[in-house]
């Protein structure tokens, strides 16, 4: 039977899957409702010419919902941000440190924070990009903002900060009651909503001449063959031998058996590109609706295209690849468990030693998912910079739909083992002396 056949068997996964695909679909109507106020024929137009810049990104993330100007136009980026602002804050104060280390209760604590954090920076977004509206005008020179002013601005604020704070509520209801993976899983959402878009927009290039038709073939070939190296390196492991002393307990021998501890190539995942992303659109959003000439400057060099854009990018996912490695595996406290229980690595002598030998591995390992990632990430954009492909051909869209893709088989994989466990100590159970 297969796996899918599997899980729409067990009444419990089944419920969790239908869950996912209940908030997803909320989600897309969602991005189909308009904010007030907005002159959508005009804002279209607008984004119709700015379809290959930061815009098009941008709008890619949020699934569409920046063109239409809807409630979710903001997307889950400030909730992404505040998260990166959260996790280096953890490393730097030590109350925020000590809440981390306090499990279940600190956890919950950070993630109140993060949501503060949150509707914090959607308020800022929302402000700025009601202010860049009402001073923008379409390609034919009409007004973006029907009745530009305070009143816009505000409403357009708390409707954008309402969208994005139901936007994470959604993202943890996924990840709590579906299958995991909330905030990804709408990230992918977006992505995926874009793609027949993109291909009807590649095929009008085509049509128009922008795109010469030799190259289709080319660009197929490339991503398919972007798509072999991302499964290749999400799936690839380092395997560290373990091996258990014997111990000897009463009569019974106890240990001796032979494991190995997995390390992955990234083991940062999607996370690199996505904060890299959010960081580097942040500013040059919010300087691309503000008509000031060194503000211009600045968002011009941070757009993609340039060669300052491609280092910092590049620089930001080298920074999160080891950041979140450091954040999220300890190897002083992976070797310190490894000797209570009596594991170590073969010719390594447990404690200090081991942990600087996984400490090693780990970070050769960053440098090659950092370095992967870099190329999987600039490479396919540099190429859209020259040939004027839509985002959702680019390494990150790749990346993210692919890496998703894996992570999500993967939770719904552990469901299944889980219930074949459960189901296996229940069949098993030992009946006791009569």
């Amino acid at each position: 039977m297969s796996g899918l056949q599997q899980a729409t068997n067990i009444p419990e996964l089944r419920k969790r899957i239908i869950f996912t695909l209940m908030m997803l679909a909320v989600y897309r109507m969602g991005v189909q409702i308009p904010t007030p106020g907005i002159n959508g024929e005009a804002l279209a137009g607008f984004f119709a010419q700015n379809a290959s810049t930061l815009f098009g990104m941008f709008n890619m993330f949020s699934g569409g919902a920046l063109e239409n100007f809807s409630i979710f136009a903001l997307g889950i980026m400030p909730y992404i941000s505040a998260s990166i602002i959260i996790q280096l804050l953890t490393v730097v104060i030590p109350k925020l440190e000590a809440l981390k280390k306090e499990g279940e209760a600190g956890q919950r604590k950070i993630t109140q924070y993060t949501r503060y954090g949150t509707v914090l920076l959607s308020v800022i977004q929302g402000s700025f990009i009601a202010k860049g509206l009402g001073s923008m005008v379409g390609p034919g020179g009409e007004a973006i903002v029907l009745n530009p002013g305070l009143h816009f601005t505000l409403m357009t604020m708390l409707t954008l900060t309402a969208g994005t704070a139901f936007i994470m509520w959604l993202g943890e209801q996924m990840t709590e009651r579906g299958i995991g993976n909330g905030i990804s899983l709408i990230i992918f959402a977006g992505i995926v909503a874009r793609g027949p878009a993109a291909i009807a927009n590649s095929i009008q290039l085509i049509q128009a001449g922008e795109i010469a038709l030799f190259f289709v073939p080319v660009l197929l070939i490339f991503m398919f063959a972007i798509v072999a190296v991302i499964v290749f390196f999400e799936t690839s492991q380092r395997k560290i031998p373990i091996q258990y002393a014997k111990r000897v307990v009463g009569r019974k021998v106890y240990g001796g058996q032979s494991s190995h501890l997995p390390l992955k190539i990234n083991v940062a995942g999607v996370i690199p590109p996505i904060f890299a992303s959010s960081i580097m659109m942040f500013p040059a959003t919010i300087g691309s609706f503000i008509q000031i000439d060194w503000v211009q400057r600045v968002s011009a060099a941070m757009s993609p295209g340039t060669v300052f854009y491609y280092i910092c990018y590049v620089a930001m996912i080298v920074f999160f690849c080891f950041f979140y490695a450091a954040v999220t595996f300890k190897p002083d406290d992976v070797a310190e468990n490894l000797k209570k229980n009596g594991g170590f690595i073969p010719g390594i002598r447990p404690g200090k030693r081991t942990a600087l030998f996984i400490d090693k591995v780990l970070t050769r390992l960053t440098v090659v998912g950092a370095v992967y990632l870099s190329v999987v990430c600039v490479l396919p954009t540099i190429l859209i910079s020259q040939f004027n492909i839509p985002f959702f051909f680019g390494g990150t869209a790749l990346l993210i739909v692919v890496g998703v893709s894996i992570d999500t088989i993967s939770q719904v994989e552990s469901h299944l083992h889980m219930r074949n466990y459960e189901g296996f100590m229940k069949q098993g159970r030992i009946r006791g002396r009569k």
